[in-house]
């Protein structure tokens, strides 16, 4: 059994704060994030095998844009994202 039959996944867009290197200007910037979170059940099809790792199993986001292009309009430089993790892990309530 794949790892993706434990989640439900969605994608998601979230603003972040970050900082052109070319130019300094800070701005606001959405970043597309892939979120998967963990079903309540386990699939029918699982052995034992299956409903450790599926106990384990946490819900987490993986960053999927690592470009932004510059918001200001003299600058227009695309930048890599790398003030932010690539992966996150959710809080479970």
């Amino acid at each position: 059994m794949e790892e993706r039959e434990f989640f439900d996944e969605k994608s998601e867009l979230r603003k972040h704060t970050l900082s052109c290197p070319h130019c300094g200007q800070a701005g606001e910037y959405e970043v597309r994030w892939l979120v998967r979170t963990r079903k309540a059940t386990l699939p029918r099809n699982a052995d034992e095998r299956d409903r450790a790792r599926f106990a384990k199993a946490q819900s987490y986001m993986v960053r999927q844009d690592d470009l932004v292009a510059c918001r200001n309009i003299r600058c227009r430089k695309r930048f890599e994202v790398t003030s932010l993790q690539s992966v996150a892990f959710l809080q479970s309530a």
